[in-house]
């Protein structure tokens, strides 16, 4: 497949529209040369096989991040007509709004150090984390349907975080228009019990020290005004929950593909169109998971607050732990966008990717719409993780849309057999990091050899100008499900 790809600059590469393999439009991949050598031709081919559907808006997109994922790959975007598109809960994903929560806080690292043994442990006895974990809230299917529709206000009002957290995470921390209705009991069974929990796999929480500033102004917009200064990371999602309704509505879209004649490239691409009951239905659960992940984010990252005031013995509030921002990665939206000189509503999927809106746009938060909305990517366990900021050039190109994070260079099997718990746990011990995990396996899995350079990605997404470095982080403290 790479032999396909016809270099536009450095940082970008297109697959041009081929009719003969049913493509409809163009795809592009950003990345540099070394990132361009080590992607994967599944990922390629999966990113042609979107752009064969229907209602599909050109370009179709592929982050530095991108790798083989189910029917879309990781790392991708892809948007659809209004009227004449599909909505794929294939091309949103499992974890619907996997996504990041990142706190600041006035501490720098050397008052961090010496606690972080202390903190980690305070962490993982607060904060339930690894395959199934449960969660320490019971909530009747009542009070889970208002998660469903409220979203972090829910969180807030039952006193996990304050009413200046909602100002600070995407769509105030909840999408409109999420029906209750439309999610199974099966999926309501297994979220009611992980609310309040990390997960497994690539889920972390990590303790971070600010290693570079490279645009101080905006940082500064952002509560970040020194190295050395202490952020807080969490990487979640919406747990079974989210899981449960992909699950649920792949078996809905099957079979709404065959009823509304819709020629899949790719069985792993079911869709519905998006005017379909089936399509809106999907969005509808879809909307409620998402607002389950946000709130989920927000309950962990109040209790973070609250084991950083048991191991400090002092108020949050003194240690000013404000959320920077929260992100969503597998997502779809219906937003507006200028596509050939003219405004449209087009829905959106991002996965495994950020939205990246610019200074100015009416998404962005009141608080930060001068500068543009914050990016947030995390980087392999172990490695840096990037405050970016959203482009102009972005909303032109990429759909206002960014990478998320490091992307897997190999499959979690590939690295279990190539790695080992123990010695990834003591390499990066010997480096200064604190790292508690639930199982050996899982730091195996997630190596950062098992990943791409964060580094390199970043670079690429900065340099092809469809996001912008603002801060450089590096963990102290890692806890992984």
């Amino acid at each position: 497949m790479k032999e396909k790809l016809k270099k536009l600059s450095d940082y970008k590469w297109l697959i041009p529209k081929d009719a003969r393999s049913g493509m409809r439009v163009d795809a592009i991949f950003y990345a540099n040369k070394s990132i361009l050598d080590t992607v994967e031709d599944t990922a390629i081919q999966q990113l042609t096989n979107v752009a064969c559907l229907p209602g599909i808006i050109e370009p179709v997109l592929g982050m530095p991040d991108m790798h083989w994922g189910y029917g879309l790959p990781m790392g991708a975007i892809g948007a659809f007509d209004k009227e004449k598109g599909v909505i794929s809960c294939g091309c949103t994903g499992f974890d619907i709004n996997c996504g990041i929560h990142m706190l600041r806080t006035n501490l720098l690292a050397d008052e961090v150090k010496s606690k972080l043994n202390d903190l980690i442990s305070t962490l993982f006895h607060t904060i339930p984390c690894g395959v199934g974990a449960r969660g320490k809230l019971r909530l009747s299917n009542k009070e889970l349907s208002k998660v469903f529709t409220n979203g972090v206000r829910w969180a807030v009002e039952n006193g996990y975080g304050i009413p200046e957290d909602l100002e600070r995470i995407e769509e105030n921390g909840c999408i409109k228009g999420a029906d209750p209705s439309k999610i199974s009991n099966h999926a309501m069974n297994r979220g009611a019990p992980q609310l309040g929990t990390l997960g497994a796999g690539n889920h972390f929480l990590e303790i971070q020290a600010v290693d570079e500033i490279y645009e101080q102004e905006i940082a500064k917009v952002f509560g970040i005004n020194q190295k050395g200064q202490i952020t807080i990371m969490i990487h979640c999602g919406s747990r079974g929950l989210g899981h449960q309704v992909a699950t649920d509505y792949l078996k809905i879209h099957s079979s709404a593909a065959r009823k509304y004649g819709i020629r899949l490239p790719d069985p792993q691409l079911v869709c519905a169109p998006t005017t379909s009951n089936e399509g809106q239905d999907y969005f509808s659960a879809m909307k409620g998971a998402a607002n389950y992940a946000f709130c989920n984010r927000q309950i962990i990252a109040h209790w973070v607050r609250e084991s950083f005031a048991q191991v400090f013995k002092k108020s949050w509030e003194s240690m000013e732990m404000n959320t920077i921002y929260d992100v969503c990665h597998n997502i779809c939206k219906l937003e507006e966008h200028t596509i050939n000189g003219k405004k449209r509503e087009v829905y959106v999927h991002r996965k495994g990717a950020t939205r990246a809106f610019p200074p100015g746009h009416i998404d962005v938060p009141i608080v930060y719409r001068k500068v543009g909305q914050p990016v947030l990517i995390a980087g392999s366990m172990g490695t840096a993780s990037y405050i970016l900021i959203g482009t102009d050039k972005a909303m032109v190109e990429s759909f206002g849309s960014s990478c998320h994070g490091a992307g897997r260079a190999m499959s979690r099997h590939a690295a279990i057999k190539r790695f080992r718990g123990e010695t990834v746990k003591r390499e990066l011990e010997s480096r200064g990091k604190t790292v508690r995990s639930t199982h050996p396996k899982i730091l195996a899995e997630e190596a950062p050899g098992a990943y791409k350079d964060v580094d390199a990605v970043v670079e690429s997404v900065h340099k092809a100008g469809i996001s912008k470095k603002v801060a450089r982080v590096i963990p102290l403290g890692i806890a992984k499900g």
